[in-house]
């Protein structure tokens, strides 16, 4: 628990709105309301750590998941198997550019560009190499977030499996396999990225910088 504040660096309770003089906390603390009981502030363990394991498997998944078949289709004797980078190729060749450059944007280029941020951003926390443009950088990393559609894309495999499954023989390759893992990776870096611990790191860098 912490007590009233007696400074101007505050923070409030987002459950009962009781303001509060902002604690000092390490890896694996956290301080909690003393109205209410709800937590304030929570520095993850470990969160730097697996948000850099994590983004480098993600990488290292990005080319299975983009050049491997997805899936086989069979019928009447004719089989034909499609990558991701395949499906960007028959949209371009049917004329559907924009469709083509959306899914190359937010299921290639986007999820990419939001590993390797998330990559260094760990790096740099790790071996102390904080600079007072990542700060600018990491804000931009957040605003990149809305616009990962892995899920998305996801979702759309398995309602035409679905569809599909009834009229024709469908067969599920290594290519699904590194796509849900990526998908999983990418949903991981977010989920364990302790942003609040990567704010108040950045920003004290860049106050010692200043000062």
């Amino acid at each position: 628990m912490i007590n009233k504040p007696t400074e101007q660096k505050l923070i409030a309770c987002q459950q009962c709105d009781a303001l509060f003089e902002q604690p000092r906390l390490t890896l694996g603390q956290q301080a909690e309301c003393c109205r209410c009981g709800e937590t304030l502030i929570e520095y993850k363990a470990h969160a730097i750590e697996r948000t850099f394991a994590l983004s480098i498997a993600g990488l290292l998944l990005i080319i299975p998941a983009i050049i491997l078949p997805i899936l086989g289709v069979s019928l009447a004797g004719k089989t034909h198997q499609a990558s991701l980078f395949n499906c960007i190729l028959v949209l371009i060749d049917k004329g559907f550019y924009f469709i083509a450059t959306l899914v190359f944007v937010f299921v290639i280029a986007v999820p990419i560009v939001r590993l390797i941020g998330a990559c260094y951003l760990a790096y740099s926390l790790l071996f102390n190499k904080t600079k007072p443009f990542l700060l600018v950088f990491f804000r931009t990393y957040n605003q990149l977030g809305s616009w990962s559609m892995l899920h998305v894309f996801l979702l759309g495999i398995v309602v035409a499996m679905y569809k599909l499954v009834d009229d024709m023989e469908i067969t599920i390759h290594y290519g699904l396999l590194a796509f849900v893992l990526l998908l999983i990776c990418s949903t991981l870096v977010s989920v364990n990225l302790d942003k609040k611990y990567v704010w108040d790191t950045l920003e004290q860098a860049c106050d010692n910088t200043n000062s």
